[in-house]
């Protein structure tokens, strides 16, 4: 099979497309027939030797897929042979055959295409577990997004929407916020030419914001954390700055705040019944247009990349597609 391959941890340079043998499927595993791919921000991280886990060289990137179910392993029930689905792992996906974890993979809804449906279940389900899970999201609050233009930015701005809440996008550009708009967020702060902590007190009358969701950490972290709301939570998602921020604790000790973890993929490991359970509810709402995930390109795979390049560039606004071969 063809398949994009890691041979250091040398960035997009160590990349190359080659040849694999086909997979067989493990006992709990599903072997899927892959039609598409999304990188992202964590698949630059993770080829570079930059994120928390290191997997063995060499290795496949691609932490995203949708396609059709070739083969199951002992013990796999909720799926079979022939059905469409989406599936999310650390690493892998960049390949014409995946074999995952069955608790990775999740139905696709006849209404759903390949192309949406490999753009989901990490997206939205960070932005969900962070958001709804984790931070016990009420309709009224007030929700700040940073990095709000990016894949997992627009789905948390498309996630607090639907729950009720009065969403204020941060983007790097004019142009990104109005991305983060027309997906839904009441407010948008250019946090490359605007005073972000006094737009967020403005925008709040002074009360502040409930909910961080913050994608950027670095100096934009220390600002938004003077501008947290009485008994307001803090969401740690991820640092495309760069930089991990630290907190001054006499802030949430005035402010009566938390700082709650959110780390998607583990608890997805920890919890398999749970999260199928919300992988379900997010595609039933991505097929009845409730949600409305972005998809700003489709690339063929042996594009990889210059999809790898835009993202690391910051010049892609909701999700990048690699379509997988010729198929449908």
């Amino acid at each position: 099979m063809r398949a994009v391959i890691c041979s250091r941890f040398d960035g997009i340079e160590a990349l190359e497309l080659g040849e694999l043998p086909d997979p067989v499927p493990a006992p709990g595993e599903v072997v899927v027939d892959v039609h598409t791919t999304a990188p992202s921000f964590m698949d630059t991280l993770m080829v570079a030797g930059r994120y928390q886990m290191k997997p063995a060289l060499p290795f496949v990137p691609g932490s995203d897929a949708a396609g059709v179910v070739l083969a199951v392993g002992d013990g796999v029930r909720h799926v079979r042979v022939g059905d469409r689905v989406a599936c999310s792992h650390w690493y892998g996906g960049w390949a014409e055959r995946w074999a995952v974890p069955a608790a990775s993979v999740v139905p696709l809804p006849d209404r759903v295409g390949f192309e949406v449906g490999t753009t989901v279940r990490h997206a939205y389900g960070t932005a969900r577990y962070a958001l709804v899970t984790r931070a016990q999201l009420q309709p009224g609050e007030t929700v700040f997004v940073s990095g709000a233009a990016g894949g997992v930015g627009l789905a948390a701005v498309d996630v607090a929407r639907v729950a009720g809440a009065t969403v204020i996008a941060g983007a790097s550009s004019a142009a990104r916020c109005d991305v983060a708009r027309r997906q839904g967020a009441a407010h948008a702060i250019d946090c490359s030419s605007e005073p972000v902590r006094e737009r967020l007190l403005e925008l709040t009358s002074g009360r502040g914001v409930d909910v961080f969701f913050d994608n950027v950490g670095g100096p934009l972290f220390g600002t938004v954390s003077r501008a947290m709301a009485w008994g307001g939570r803090v969401l740690p998602i991820g640092f495309t700055s760069g930089e991990i921020p630290s907190l001054a604790m006499n802030l949430p000790l005035l402010k009566n705040y938390s700082v709650v973890g959110c780390f998607w993929g583990p608890w997805m490991a920890r919890e398999p019944h749970a999260s199928r359970a919300a992988d379900e509810a997010l595609f039933a709402a991505v097929a009845a247009g409730t949600l409305r995930p972005q998809v700003s390109d489709v690339l063929p795979l042996s594009s990889f990349a210059e999809g790898l390049r835009r993202l690391a560039n910051r010049e892609v606004t909701g999700r990048l597609v690699l379509r997988v071969g010729q198929r449908p």
